[in-house]
């Protein structure tokens, strides 16, 4: 089966086929025109100077300026057009790519940090587009530039063709060599410059701390060491930079005078014209850089066969199961019915051989509001997960009126889900769109209901633009406002379950109460599922649901387990002490 990225390749060069025809022509001009300078030069020495008849100098002279203008233009259209069919595939892979991330399991997620993902978008894919631009067809202009330069001094003098042949792998080994130790360097170089700027900026966040503390020392000697390190590489990569050059300059000295010698009226061991010497010193001139840069290229190519295994491994990964995509929100729960929420003896892993989530059995029943309470990590957050429908349980299922929530089309379940987490992510746009997330079926007067529901009305009607203000600070709004924001996203769709994910966690007591009153009122329309660091939970629930190690410790009502839970009853007194 055809990789993903071939297949944008292939895509992009059948779309573009004119184009990359101009390329080949393009190439095979530059590659051409490259060898014309130094035949030209031949020609002024051998025809005009050395027989001093100068009725033609200005002719070549001319014809020399010329070709090395079209050099000029032809390496232009070269690099336009190689960048254009770059942008043009790293464009189609990143279009697939989130199309996939549309598709890819959530579990994914878990076991990949969102820095992870952005890189293979950025680093991997560019690292691709270097295969193409600086990559296999630099490669090939290079590769065709020595072929060219060889057969052309060859032409002059096939002993100086061996010469040339047996120098091509001493230059390309130095370079490569040279190549090698700067990469290293200048990668280490990188690493260290990071460290340096997660110091400084560690230290400016943490400055009240550190005086307080009275460690300015440890932090500036930190940060010396760091800038030292950093020193030592630097040198490193100026050290091979500085040595490589002389050398290279040597060698290309060692040859032309090895050439001029040969040459000479004295030894004349070439056999060959005053302008055949000049034309093959300037040939041979002209063959270090092609080899310098066969050494970059393949270093490109390495790095981006690299980035196409992480992409190639990224398209691997597995994809959400078939949704229903028939499914309707009306359909899984009928107006009037009662939304009956049932846990079928569902166990979940994220490793094999590892469960979060064990033999669970519970049946919510409509309006009831259920907390469920435990030490951290004990599995409640990916509970919810898989009450969304975001994971599916490695064993058993979770249904709502009999459908499994993991079934329901992703976009049918903001009908059915309200989630409220403790954190508040602003999106790109007017204050309306923090509501309706630019969801155009959700109306303008369901956006001003929940404003009004949730009690910020005033606040809002206060801002410049009221409800159509941009919201590009996320200082607009306080902690509190956002959390109320965040119930109004969740409840503005009227969805029968609220999930609410430890939602008053970082704040304060005042602000958590305005909260509670909120929610408070929406008790009689939503079957509420609470996680709360409280176990005294800020909405009156029916039920508690103790876990333990990814299991039902305990369950019933908040009176009976203060009966017969001592877990339950010691952390409730704690609490009450804590308020005192």
């Amino acid at each position: 089966m055809m990789s993903t990225i071939k297949k944008s390749v292939f895509k992009v060069i059948k779309s573009n086929i004119w184009t990359i025809i101009l390329l080949v022509f393009v190439i095979c001009g530059v590659v051409v025109l490259s060898l014309i300078p130094p035949q030209i030069l031949k020609n002024i020495i051998d025809q005009s100077l050395v027989p001093k008849k100068f009725d033609k100098l200005l002719t070549f002279a001319f014809a020399y300026i010329g070709i090395l203008f079209l050099i000029g233009v032809f390496n232009f259209f070269k690099e336009a057009i190689i960048t254009i069919l770059g942008l043009k595939i790293t464009k189609e892979i990143r279009s697939e790519m989130i199309k996939k991330l549309e598709r890819i399991n959530a579990m994914f997620f878990s076991t990949n940090s969102s820095g992870t993902v952005v890189s293979r978008f950025t680093n991997d894919v560019d690292a691709i587009n270097s295969l193409f631009t600086s990559g296999i067809v630099g490669m090939i202009v290079d590769c065709f530039k020595i072929i060219g330069i060889v057969i052309s001094i060859w032409m002059f003098s096939s002993k100086l063709g061996i010469v040339t042949l047996l120098l091509l792998p001493a230059i390309y080994s130095i370079t490569r060599a040279f190549q090698k130790r700067m990469l290293k360097a200048q990668i280490e170089n990188r690493i260290l410059v990071g460290k340096v700027n997660n110091h400084i900026s560690e230290s400016l966040k943490n400055v009240q701390m550190i005086k307080s503390y009275s460690k300015e020392g440890y932090m500036e000697e930190n940060y010396t060491k760091y800038l030292l390190e950093n020193y030592k590489t630097v040198e490193k990569v100026n050290f091979y930079d500085s040595v490589y050059s002389p050398i290279i300059q040597l060698i290309r000295a060692a040859v032309i005078s090895f050439i001029v010698v040969l040459s000479s009226k004295q030894l004349n061991y070439l056999g060959i014209s005053l302008g055949m010497v000049a034309a093959s010193i300037e040939l041979i001139s002209n063959l270090f850089a092609p080899i310098e840069g066969l050494g970059m290229e393949l270093q490109n190519i390495q790095q981006a066969i690299s980035g196409i295994k992480r992409v190639n491994d990224f398209f691997d990964e597995p994809e959400d199961d078939f949704k229903k995509n028939e499914l309707r929100a009306e359909n899984i729960i009928p107006k009037g019915e009662d939304v009956i929420l049932s846990f079928n003896d569902i166990t979940f892993q994220y490793e094999e051989g590892l469960d979060i989530i064990q033999n669970i059995n519970l049946v919510l029943k409509q309006n009831e509001k259920v907390t469920f309470v435990g030490r951290t990590g004990v599995g409640k957050t990916t509970l919810f997960k898989l009450i969304m429908g975001l994971l599916k349980p490695t064993k058993g299922s979770i249904t709502i009126n009999g459908i499994d929530v993991y079934d329901i089309p992703n976009s049918e379940k903001r009908k059915i889900f309200g989630y409220v987490d403790q954190s508040f992510h602003i999106i790109k746009g007017t204050v309306g769109d923090q509501i309706s997330l630019q969801d155009e079926s959700i109306t303008r007067e369901q956006i001003e209901e929940v404003i009004d529901f949730v009690g910020l009305t005033e606040y809002v009607a206060s801002l410049e633009n009221g409800l159509d203000t941009m919201v590009d600070s996320d200082t607009l709004f306080s902690q509190g406002q956002k959390q109320l924001l965040a119930i109004a996203r969740a409840i503005v769709t009227n969805p029968p379950i609220l999930l609410l994910d430890e939602i008053t966690a970082n704040l304060d007591s005042i602000i958590e109460e305005k909260i509670v009153s909120v929610l408070q009122k929406t008790r009689d329309a939503h079957t509420i599922l609470s996680i709360s660091h409280r176990l005294s939970s800020m909405i009156a629930s029916d039920t508690v649901v103790i876990l333990e190690d990814g299991k039902v410790k305990n369950v019933g009502s908040p009176e009976v387990l203060l009966e017969n839970d001592e877990w339950y009853r010691s952390h409730i007194t704690l609490e009450k002490l804590t308020w005192s």
